[in-house]
């Protein structure tokens, strides 16, 4: 029995918080570089809370910290982009997480500008162009809608992950058939 049982204290438990954010770490996302062009600035960062939301019609959402240059963007702009990164692009996830000053992080990799405004990773494993549909708050974030208007993907690439504070590439399960 411990101290704390033996006087009568109940242990303490951590808040929620800690054990969601614990949770979420183990949860593997694809890296992705959100980018948006205003009064022909470009600004862009990277983020993993990106996910799909409808195929009718086609459209994903992203979540962004309020206290974000790019969150005020995407507040005011139409539409952006994101560009899912490879597995050999860390160097640019990095670069856009802050390691690069924001003017200076489109001249790393092969940036091209979108005919809607925005940059895009040439190289990317995929990109997808958005038109912004809605906001939402919720709490320290807002949940962008982007109606999806154009795509871009290679087949050739392996998207880059991240897991538990580390960089990684998705193995395939093996195929197993059910008789």
């Amino acid at each position: 029995m411990s101290a704390t049982a033996a006087a009568g204290l109940i242990p303490a438990i951590p808040p929620i918080s800690d054990a969601f954010r614990a949770t979420m770490r183990r949860f593997p996302a694809t890296v992705t570089v959100i980018s948006a062009c205003r009064n022909g600035a470009d600004h862009g960062m990277t983020a993993t809370a990106v996910t799909s939301l409808s195929m009718d019609p086609p459209s994903l959402i992203i979540c962004l910290n309020n206290r974000t240059y790019l969150h005020d963007m995407l507040l005011e702009v139409p539409e952006f982009a994101v560009s899912v990164l490879t597995h050999e692009q860390v160097s640019v996830s990095e670069g856009f997480s802050g390691k690069i000053a924001p003017e200076r992080r489109f001249e790393t990799a092969d940036w091209v500008r979108h005919e809607r405004g925005m940059m895009v990773l040439d190289s990317a494993h995929a990109a997808v162009i958005c038109r912004r549909m809605g906001a939402v708050p919720y709490g320290t974030h807002t949940i962008f809608i982007g109606q999806v208007i154009d795509t871009r993907l290679s087949n050739d690439t392996t998207p880059l992950m991240y897991e538990n504070s580390n960089y990684c590439a998705p193995q395939h399960a093996p195929f197993t058939s059910h008789n």
